[in-house]
């Protein structure tokens, strides 16, 4: 694993990848759904923490988000086993599909 030099935040993420910042945090706050690494608590203030990614953990919530919209089926199966917070997941799928 190469060195880490950067990691962006949730709401940076977001924007990035046009996604809802609080269907972002349902997915990465269970941190066995991106592999090791690419979830970082960034310690900001005293006792706060920000979650942030590395390059590697976008680029795999990236190809995980295209993957699960390959279908509305395989998209809703996505949304209920990832998310379990039911007004992002209501909001979400009131989305168009991308």
């Amino acid at each position: 694993m190469a060195t880490v030099t950067y990691v962006f935040t949730i709401n940076h993420v977001a924007k990035k990848l046009g996604e809802d910042p609080e269907l972002l945090q349902a997915i990465v706050s269970n941190d066995d759904n991106l592999s090791y690494g690419s979830i970082i608590s960034v310690v900001h203030g005293n006792d706060e923490t920000i979650t942030a990614l590395t390059d590697d953990g976008i680029d795999e919530l990236r190809q995980m988000l295209a993957d699960a919209r390959r279908s509305p089926e395989a998209w809703n199966d996505f949304l209920d086993c990832f998310v379990d917070d039911e007004e992002v997941i209501a909001r979400v799928k009131t989305k168009s599909p991308r």
